[in-house]
């Protein structure tokens, strides 16, 4: 019993020594917050488009959080963004997102706050950028071509284009590398071959050694400000080597032509014979026009050699571009090219207005009139009605014949009157022949039959 006693009496006073250790009230934990990680960083916008950041931090021991930018020159409190939150361990993270465009490139600013239920509460600030760069450009090959389309193993060709780029505008692109690349027949993968570099205004050329036949290309890599573009591929043809021809003298002409009007192709065909330089006969050239912006070569008209090599061909003009001539090649003679000509095509100009004239009361006489005598011939010359001043030639066709003949040429007066006189000799038809002017038309007057008689 006495045991009993003292068990409680030891319970009672480890529960009231318990009980006086206790805390009256629950301190409060000040809450934390990490630095604001801000993905991606620098945020980089290209031309128009916009790209959406993202903001993530955590917390620990805070019942909500709030995030504030400050953009660039601003001086407010900042625009808030809605956050997520999800657990992370024993911290929550928060994530926000915003998306930026051009107009927002410059230094942000960024303000994170946590706050723990009791309003205490911490904050992190920071700072981003947004960074604009320029999109990059559209490019294209042009014009590309590699010439001479057959050659011999081991010979050179020349391959040449132009490089443009999307500059308000397509612009030759100069200070450019382009690379020229070659794909040989039966495989399916091009190889560099050399680079060359574009001029100013964005042409470039190099000579290189063929030694199979395949299909050449020009290559831009493009780069951080311009993109990468891939030229039409030209064929170049490799054969035994035979003897070597060429085209010389060729000429299109006229230089300017009339829209319309026809053009007219000459040079001659050689090859190399053991003479020199000789013409071969019996060959067929084709001409190739290549209209001026267009990259394309098309057949259009085309001729068989003379005796002498020579050929000669023409076509209807219709627009400004290149013209050259090509031999094909034939059984041991292998093909060329003549350089290109340029012909400009205008639109013709209309024929300068004229007045009609007339050439009326023409009278040859005396008829009959002797042998060896004089004839007079009078007349008038009429332009728009009135008399008018200019040079008329005397015509006189001889009986039996079918052609006129020139006598001599008169001036009429500023009333348009006309007197000549010539010795007689056959008899015959006579008129006068006005050939025209600046001012005025052509004309011719009647015939009148003298008798000559001995």
């Amino acid at each position: 019993m006495l045991q009993r006693f003292r068990a409680a009496a030891v319970a009672l006073a480890v529960g009231a020594g318990a009980l006086a250790l206790a805390p009256t009230a629950t301190a409060a934990t000040a809450p934390s917050i990490s630095q604001v990680d801000v993905s991606p960083s620098p945020i980089v916008v290209t031309g128009d488009q916009q790209v959406t950041a993202t903001f993530t931090f955590t917390t620990k021991d805070a019942g909500k959080a709030e995030l504030k930018l400050r953009a660039p020159g601003d001086v407010g409190v900042g625009t808030p963004v809605d956050l997520t939150p999800a657990p992370h361990g024993q911290e929550t993270r928060w994530t926000g997102k915003k998306s930026f465009d051009a107009k927002n490139a410059g230094k942000w600013n960024l303000l994170a706050i946590a706050h723990s239920g009791d309003g205490s509460e911490k904050s992190t600030n920071g700072s981003f950028t947004v960074e604009v760069k320029k999109s990059a450009v559209d490019t294209k090959i042009v014009d590309f071509g590699a010439h001479p389309d057959v050659v011999a193993k081991g010979d050179r060709i020349s391959v040449s284009g132009r490089l443009l780029a999307e500059r308000d505008g397509w612009k030759g692109y100069g200070d450019q590398r382009v690379t020229i690349t070659f794909r040989e027949k039966g495989t399916d993968a091009y190889r560099h071959i050399t680079t060359v570099g574009t001029s100013r205004s964005g042409w470039f050329s190099a000579r290189v050694s063929v030694e199979a036949t395949g299909w050449w290309r020009a290559e831009f890599n493009g780069h951080a400000g311009a993109k990468g573009s891939v030229s039409d591929t030209d064929r170049v043809d490799v054969r035994h080597r035979s003897a070597d021809s060429r085209i010389v003298g060729f000429s299109a002409d006229p230089e300017p032509v009339d829209k319309g009007d026809r053009l007219t192709f000459r040079g001659a065909l050689q090859v190399d014979g053991s003479h020199g330089w000789d013409g071969l006969a019996g060959q067929r050239v084709t001409i190739l026009f290549k209209a001026h912006g267009s990259s394309r070569w098309e057949a259009v008209t085309g001729d068989r050699t003379g005796r002498d090599g020579r050929f000669w061909a023409s076509a209807t003009a219709q627009t400004s571009g290149w013209w050259r001539a090509v031999f094909s090649g034939s059984r041991g003679v292998e093909g060329s090219s003549s350089s290109s000509d340029w012909v400009r095509v205008v639109k013709p100009t209309p024929p300068p207005s004229r007045d009609k004239s007339k050439l009326v009361k023409f009278n040859a006489y005396p008829e009959p009139v002797k042998y060896g005598n004089y004839l007079r011939f009078r007349g008038v010359l009429l332009v728009d009605g009135g008399g008018y001043e200019a040079k008329v030639g005397l015509y006189f066709k001889p009986k039996g014949s079918s052609k006129w003949q020139f006598v001599k040429t008169t001036n009429s007066t500023g009333s348009g009157k006309l007197y000549t006189k010539v010795k007689a000799y056959k008899s015959g038809y006579w008129k006068f022949v006005f050939k025209g002017d600046d001012d005025a038309y052509g004309s011719q007057s009647g015939r009148d039959y003298v008798r000559v008689k001995r």
